[in-house]
């Protein structure tokens, strides 16, 4: 699998665009923005969109999918159905903030455990809420390359201090259901710099491995997202 990042919108998302090498089949992983820039990659690619992967419901992660779709004809898939109402409400929450974005219904909405496909390729599908309730991450195992949205960054991790947030989610999430994938695997974040899992663990100041003495110091260790609760 071959895949570009393309920083869009005045947030400097990551969105990442994906390219079968065998069947030239592509898929792009949250546009929020900037189509025409996305679909002059594409076609310098001259890669066939099949799908647009959402990795959760904020705008600058997603608010140029419906746009995108509109253009190629790709399905749009994700994120988790958690972020129904935050996808809902795209176009209001993108105005508050002096953007334009459209809301959109999936062709399907995502749980963990899911395989997404474009062409010859297979992404598995993790739902690691914390940063939003319904966000999720895409791991292709092959290429040990994971893109994750808004839940890790290159020594920090997503924001929980809003009304979709929750922190021992957050941090569950990254150390029970990322850094479980491999130390060696890498990762595209929402924003900013890839780095790999086994850096993070080692040296991410909120949830490496001097972070989580201090957690357990506390007694609040945290757990794997309960997802008997989220997509039963």
């Amino acid at each position: 699998m071959d895949f570009d990042i393309l920083s869009v919108t005045k947030f400097e998302q990551n969105c990442s665009v994906l390219r079968c090498p065998v069947t030239g089949a592509a898929a792009v992983i949250d546009p929020g923005g900037d189509v025409p820039l996305i679909l002059d990659l594409l076609e310098w690619q001259e890669g066939r969109i099949e799908t647009i992967l959402v990795t959760h419901g904020h705008f600058d992660h997603c608010g140029g999918a419906a746009e995108l779709a509109a253009a190629t004809g790709a399905r749009i898939e994700g994120p988790h159905e958690g972020d129904a109402p935050v996808v809902a409400g795209l176009a209001e929450h993108a105005a508050a903030r002096g953007v334009r974005a459209r809301s959109y219904v999936p062709s399907r909405w995502l749980a963990h455990g899911d395989v997404v496909s474009f062409g010859e390729q297979r992404l598995e599908v993790l739902h690691c809420p914390g940063h939003t309730r319904g966000h999720v991450a895409y791991f292709h195992r092959e290429s040990g390359w994971a893109f994750v949205g808004d839940i890790l960054f290159r020594g920090a991790i997503g924001a929980w201090e809003h009304p979709n947030g929750n922190l021992p989610d957050l941090v569950g999430s990254i150390r029970n259901r990322l850094f479980p994938l491999g130390d060696d695997v890498r990762f595209v974040p929402g924003h900013g710099e890839t780095s790999t899992f086994g850096r993070e663990r080692v040296h991410n100041p909120f949830v490496g491995e001097e972070a989580m003495a201090r957690w357990r110091s506390r007694g609040k260790a945290p757990t794997a997202p309960a997802d008997a609760a989220l997509d039963g």
